[in-house]
């Protein structure tokens, strides 16, 4: 019998002039970045909790928390290299991850294929497996306003 599992996973964080602006493992040039403690990727974060949550694990804060020094501007692929190797030790593998990031700038559709084998290469599964989508929000909420950005995560697990 194979254990199926279907986790979700959100972030957040709220965007600055002068900083760098990781999205799914890839630099983005842009004039904002995210104030985080991590490099802030929230897409990375998004997926993180979504794997964690669906091998019934927490959060990503709980285990890589914002008050620990070691996770100070932290490359988010370390992140996700890390939530891989917990999720293992409980016997799983990745199936698929579905996610979408809310951004209103910069335009992130020329990058989204580089994102998903960066992805992949972190997760060990192929790039056709990461589905990685955007939208804009037509310039409503904080995303629109260019305050900040979120991403959604949906990751489906499963040991044999």
């Amino acid at each position: 019998m194979i254990d199926i599992r279907i986790g979700y996973g959100f972030d957040v964080h709220q965007l600055k002039e002068g900083l760098e602006m990781w999205i799914g493992g890839v630099k983005v040039e842009h004039t904002k970045g995210w104030v985080a403690h991590s490099d802030g990727d929230v897409l990375i974060h998004a997926i993180c909790d979504a794997l964690l949550g669906a091998a019934g694990m927490r959060d990503i804060g709980y285990h890589f928390p914002d008050t620990d020094d070691s996770f100070k501007g932290i490359d988010s692929k370390q992140l996700l290299r890390r939530t891989i190797e917990l999720i293992a030790q409980k016997g799983y593998k990745v199936g698929n991850i579905d996610s979408t990031i809310a951004l209103q700038r910069p335009k992130i559709k020329p990058l989204i294929e580089q994102m998903q084998q960066t992805l992949a290469n972190v997760i060990g599964i192929s790039a056709d497996r990461i589905s990685v989508k955007a939208t804009t929000t037509e310039h409503l909420g904080y995303e629109g306003e260019e305050k900040g950005a979120s991403a959604y995560a949906v990751a489906l697990i499963y040991k044999e």
